[in-house]
């Protein structure tokens, strides 16, 4: 039989060494976090208590037995140092060794090695030792990131170092706009603050195609004081060279976000203005700008892309001659005419000492000294004189001189700057694209209506706007979403308060003789409206874009306005002269397949309204264009009969440029109660089958004019209840 108890005293004897060795850990650890060696009685009987186990009778260790202890220790130090080794550890007291075989070493590994290490004093310097070389290496990683600044060229190094500190702290003195400096900071801490204008102190390419647009951004209607080029010619410190980085960087920035919304807000000119939204993003300007092959184009493609802009901007080129006209003032002299060559006589281009100021003053670059009045001449004096309203000979006479000389020409410079501007307020995409671009433009002075398509006009008619004043016609882009034929008019608010009242207190039965019907709510509130027919103020019929300022487009019985050449007339609505050549036209190309014709347009006319829904909204455009170039290339000059154009050159001259781009909070409409019933004069009828009676108040009268009730609206071919009066729905 197997000797268990043998077996079984070896086993406990195993037990007693593993106890031992944990004890002696804790004790040696609670030492090394004391202040110093135990020295009162009480700590030396408690340490005197401790088990500790028997040395064993081994033999001495011999050189092989030191070479794999420090194999084994190697990675010791990291463990022993988790628990945290002071600078200068107290004397611990002796512990004996307890040496395994080899065999054993791997299973104890974790207790027969870090016993030794914390009681003696050679394990613990042996210990030490090796954790001296890890603190060492200890700051390298942190040195990496450093090292990968690398990336920046050394010539540049110090300018990305200047402009590191620059963004960290001062960041708010070139960018007063948040979204622009958070920009700004992100763009350049991913590129590691290498600059973005300069190498090695020089311009760039990209930095030279950005100053070249800066410097002509008078040519866009732009004032190039507003966007400052840094001189760095004259910078040669790191300091001087990230300021002007910055500020080159700040100057874009404004430019782009200018040429692209505009120097003012629409909402600084009226209350009557409401075009989308459509900041920049300075993100996408850095990266834009940045990345492109041709920096200036980049910059230059934030100006409006529309073809009545460009426009613009080559007849300001004409007027300004391509330089500082009003400063070069040519003097009258003998008439200057160049004749053409034939085959018996040569050309003839007579000399003067004006032609070289007038070379200049019409934008001739090329021979800019040359004394004669020769073709090119010539043909630029006769395109002066279309502009001008005068007979184009290409003849230099006195009247010609006084007329380039003309402060006329100034303030039709002025007046093209505006409408410039006024551009920058419409959206960039001024159609439908799934309609091949389709939209309409109302341009209000010049009292037309347009639809295009395919950057083509392919129907115009003659408006009637709103009077100047409180009835002035709004600008606006809005979709137009149906056309309702034979259409109610629902009498605005403020022409009941204005005129139909006070018309009351006069006639009580002035509604009845115009064939309008007054209704009464259960609170006293009226509402008057005209029923469909040929009478109807709105005529035939009405075209629908909702907006908040409630105007829309409609036929008129009073057709004799269209003959006027002024037709602000109405109250805000814009009168149509051909609308069912108009309602055809947009039916054609919302909806091709149902060949609409003015005929068939026609044919619906009767007593019922009839809405005509449109599977895709089509954006409608309102304008005020008081310059334009018309078909033939001639610019086209109209009255500011609204007075946009004066309030616009006030502010720009006003001297105020930092908050010019900040939305002012306006009252878009006069704000009209509802007129109570008892307000009105003895003997006044209200119609007899009053829808509305039954409610406490009826619709709004956006609702009643929009048919847009403020419940989800009603399935296709109804009408909630309160609004089913004599409507078919179609298609």
């Amino acid at each position: 039989m197997r000797d268990c108890s043998t077996n079984r005293a070896g086993f406990d004897r195993v037990l007693m060494a593993v106890a031992a060795t944990f004890l002696a850990v804790s004790a040696t650890s609670a030492m090394a976090q004391s202040d110093g060696p135990r020295t009162s009685a009480a700590e030396l009987a408690i340490d005197a208590a401790v088990p500790r186990p028997e040395p064993a009778n081994l033999p001495p260790p011999t050189a092989s037995d030191f070479k794999m202890d420090a194999t084994a220790s190697v990675p010791d130090p990291a463990k022993a140092a988790v628990p945290g080794t002071t600078a200068n550890p107290p004397d611990p007291k002796p512990a004996e060794i307890v040496t395994a075989p080899a065999a054993e070493t791997k299973s104890t590994e974790t207790p027969t090695i870090e016993t030794p290490k914390s009681e003696t004093p050679k394990s613990d310097t042996a210990a030490t030792t090796p954790a001296a070389p890890a603190t060492a290496t200890a700051p390298e990683p942190a040195k990496e990131p450093v090292k990968a600044a690398s990336n920046v060229p050394a010539a540049d190094q110090p300018v990305a170092d200047k402009l590191r500190e620059m963004l960290g702290g001062k960041s708010l003195r070139f960018f007063d706009r948040k979204a622009e400096r958070t920009a700004v900071e992100k763009f350049y801490s991913t590129r590691e603050y290498a600059p973005q204008w300069t190498e090695a102190g020089k311009l760039t390419d990209s930095a030279k195609g950005v100053v070249a647009r800066l410097k002509d951004a008078a040519a866009e209607g732009l004032n190039p004081a507003d966007y400052p080029v840094p001189n760095f010619a004259a910078a040669t410190s790191p300091d001087q060279l990230a300021e002007a980085e910055l500020k080159l960087t700040a100057s874009m920035l404004d430019y782009a976000r200018q040429a692209q919304s505009g120097r003012m807000h629409w909402s600084q000119v009226s209350a009557d203005i409401l075009y989308p939204e459509h900041p920049t993003d300075p993100a996408e300007v850095l990266t834009n700008i940045s990345t492109a092959k041709d920096a200036s184009a980049a910059l230059d493609g934030y100006n409006p892309p529309q073809k009545l802009y460009r426009e613009l901007k080559a007849k300001l080129a004409e007027l300004r001659g391509q330089g500082d006209g009003p400063a070069i003032q040519i003097e009258e002299g003998p008439a200057l005419a160049f004749k053409a060559g034939t085959k018996k006589q040569p050309a003839g281009a007579p000399e003067d000492s004006r032609v070289p100021q007038l070379r200049a003053k019409l934008g001739i670059s090329e021979n800019a000294d040359d004394t004669h009045y020769d073709a090119r001449v010539a043909e630029a004096v006769r395109k002066f004189q279309e502009s001008a309203e005068l007979k184009a000979t290409g003849v230099l006479d006195d009247r010609t001189v006084r007329a380039i000389n003309s402060p006329k020409r100034d303030r039709h410079i002025d007046t093209l700057i505006v409408n410039m501007e006024r551009w920058r307020w419409l959206p960039r995409q001024l159609g439908a694209p799934s309609l091949g671009n389709a939209y309409v433009i109302l341009n209000i002075p010049d009292f037309t209506l347009k639809v295009m398509q395919h950057g083509s006009q392919i129907w115009a008619t003659r408006v009637v706007t709103g009077k100047p004043g409180q009835h002035a016609t709004p600008l606006l882009t809005e979709t137009m979403k149906f056309i309702t034929v034979n259409p109610t008019w629902n009498v605005p608010p403020s022409i009941i308060y204005n005129e139909y009242l006070p018309a009351l207190q006069q006639d009580p039965t002035v509604l009845q003789r115009m064939g309008l019907r007054l209704e009464q709510a259960r609170d006293g509130s009226i509402h008057i409206s005209q029923p469909p027919g040929e009478a109807n103020a709105l005529g035939r019929i009405r075209f629908n874009f909702p907006n908040k300022f409630l105007v829309y487009q409609h036929d008129t019985p009073d057709k004799n306005l269209f003959a006027k050449e002024e037709r602000a007339f109405s109250h805000g609505c814009m009168r149509v002269q051909n609308p069912d050549q108009y309602a055809s036209t947009l039916l054609n190309i919302v909806m091709p397949n149902e060949r609409y014709t003015p005929e068939k347009i026609r044919s619906m006319y009767g007593h019922s309204e009839i809405d005509l829904k449109f599977p895709t909204p089509l954006p409608v455009n309102i304008t005020y264009q008081t310059a334009f170039v018309d078909d033939s290339g001639k610019l086209q000059i109209r009255k500011d009969v609204y007075g946009r154009d004066a309030t616009m050159l006030s502010i720009l001259k006003g001297g105020r440029t930092r908050d010019l781009e900040n939305i002012v909070a306006r009252a878009s409409q006069p704000s009209y109660t509802r007129p109570p019933g008892s307000s009105l004069p003895a003997g006044v009828s209200f119609a007899s089958d009053n829808t509305y009676s039954t409610y406490s108040s009826g619709p709004s009268f956006f609702e009643r004019l929009f048919g847009g009730p403020p419940t989800p609206p009603a399935p296709i071919g109804r009408r909630p209840v309160q609004q089913q009066r004599q409507r078919v729905i179609t298609r």
